[in-house]
């Protein structure tokens, strides 16, 4: 049984001692002076990634738990510090080096997911007209590991180019290695290619699917072609791109974030950190065993 779980039943999201060995040193300590700290860190964010992964609502949180006002309230704090986005890259960092990769990337990808957002009332929502979803975007950055370097929610009928740019911008000068972007067709063109370039100084290498021109190409004027046929079908796995599409499938495995129930996009983005975070713990306790 976990060491700070004695009195109480454990539950699968919670985390163990050696994986709160390696998360404790990044969640921010208790203030020194003033009343002495009643709830220790660790059920406190054992606490946060209940909600994260059972997808319940704060005021749902099981009564052996610490109250969800208090989890709820550390949560938005550590929201506020930039502490979630800073633990996912701090085990980023970990995690390559462990695999005898430099702690930072020198090639990545970037790619937006549509999702449904819930009744709940909350800033930044759109309609995607290509994916028919009413909700937000995410728009992801991710290594060729599929670890998550940068991650912004944006309302859905924001179009991926223009998402990107609001992804991208804050990377200008903060990552030196970075040669080598890939994207899908939808952040094909001249213009975008030349502002990665000229903001990032990198180089934006577009993926295409198997039939991308083939009409075009294949097509003689006044030809009558079944295209049925001839066009490529089934599920096609596509160089670099299931790395990102991998990553999408890790942040759904947890029911809070199958759906954006968040209020703030904010929110939202913090809890996918938290997932990504909450992945690579377990990696390298597993690898520490």
């Amino acid at each position: 049984m976990h060491t700070c779980c004695r009195k109480r039943r454990v539950y699968p999201s919670d985390v163990t001692d050696k994986e709160w060995a390696i998360l404790e040193p990044l969640i921010p300590a208790a203030k020194p002076g003033g009343r002495p700290q009643e709830i220790e860190r660790r059920e406190i964010v054992n606490g946060i990634l209940y909600v994260l992964r059972s997808g319940c609502p704060w005021r749902m949180l099981p009564h052996d738990l610490p109250n969800w006002s208090t989890v709820y309230l550390y949560f938005r704090e550590w929201k506020r510090a930039g502490i979630w986005e800073q633990v996912n890259a701090a085990l980023r960092r970990e995690v390559r080096v462990s695999l005898g990769r430099e702690p930072e990337p020198s090639a990545a990808i970037v790619d937006s997911q549509s999702i449904k957002t819930s009744s709940v009332r909350g800033d930044a929502r759109g309609y995607d007209g290509g994916k028919k979803i009413q909700g937000r975007k995410r728009h992801l950055l991710v290594d060729t590991l599929g670890l998550l370097l940068r991650v912004k929610v944006l309302a859905a009928d924001i179009g991926d180019r223009e998402g990107a740019k609001v992804l991208l911008h804050p990377l200008a000068g903060n990552m030196p290695r970075l040669q080598l972007i890939w994207v899908d067709t939808g952040y094909d063109g001249k213009p975008f290619q030349q502002w990665v370039k000229e903001h990032l100084g990198v180089r934006l290498e577009v993926v295409k699917h198997l039939w991308t021109g083939v009409r075009g190409v294949w097509a003689p004027e006044g030809a009558v072609i079944d295209w049925d046929k001839i066009m490529p079908k089934g599920f096609h796995v596509l160089p670099r791109r299931w790395v990102i599409e991998r990553t999408n499938a890790w942040i759904t495995h947890h029911r809070r974030l199958s759906r954006d129930f968040e209020g703030s996009h904010t929110s939202s983005e913090a809890f996918i950190y938290l997932a990504m975070s909450r992945l690579m713990v377990s990696r390298l306790a597993r690898a520490a065993a």
